[in-house]
C-alpha cells in the first residue's frame, strides 16, 4: 500500500512539472521572425486547402471530406476571401496574441488560427474595441 501511494504522489508531481511546458508548434512559432510566421500561416492555409481539393478528388464529398470541410477548410476558406481586407501580418499579430496568453500556451495552432479570424473581422478600431462587439455580439462587418 505504501508503495502505491508512494507512485501516485511521484506520478501527480511528474504530471505538475509538465504543465508549463510549451508544446513543440508553440515553441516553434515563437521562434520564427515576423516575416516567417507569415509565411508559416500561408504555408499552412495552402495546404488545408491543398488537403480538402485532394480528399474532394480522391474520396468524393461526404463522410471524412465532409468532416475535414466542416473542422478544417470551412474557416480557412474564410480568411482566403479576408485576405484582401485584412492582411496576413495583422492575423500573425492575432496569433501572438493568442499564444502570449499563458493558459492558451498549449492550444493547437487551429484554435490561435480561429481566434485570429475572429478578432480580425470583427469591427473595432483596437483590440478592447473588438473583444466588446465580439463580447456582445455587435460585431459589424466593414466599416461604415
Amino acid at each position: 500500500m505504501k508503495k502505491l501511494i508512494i507512485v501516485f504522489i511521484l506520478s501527480s508531481l511528474c504530471a505538475q512539472t509538465g504543465a508549463g511546458a510549451l508544446s513543440p508548434v508553440v515553441t516553434y512559432w515563437k521562434t520564427l521572425s515576423q516575416e516567417e510566421k507569415e509565411i508559416f500561416l500561408f504555408s499552412y492555409l495552402t495546404q488545408v486547402y491543398e488537403t480538402h481539393s485532394e480528399l474532394k478528388n480522391t474520396v468524393g464529398y461526404g463522410g471524412i471530406t465532409e468532416w475535414y470541410y466542416d473542422n478544417r477548410a470551412e474557416m480557412v476558406y474564410g480568411i482566403f476571401d479576408q485576405l484582401e481586407v485584412v492582411k496576413i501580418s495583422e492575423m500573425v499579430k492575432w496569433i501572438d496574441e493568442f499564444y502570449s496568453h499563458g493558459e492558451y500556451a498549449n492550444r493547437p495552432f487551429f484554435e490561435a488560427l480561429e481566434f485570429a479570424y475572429r478578432f480580425a473581422e470583427a469591427s473595432g478600431a483596437n483590440m478592447w474595441e473588438k473583444y466588446e462587439n465580439l463580447k456582445f455580439d455587435r460585431i459589424k462587418p466593414g466599416k461604415e
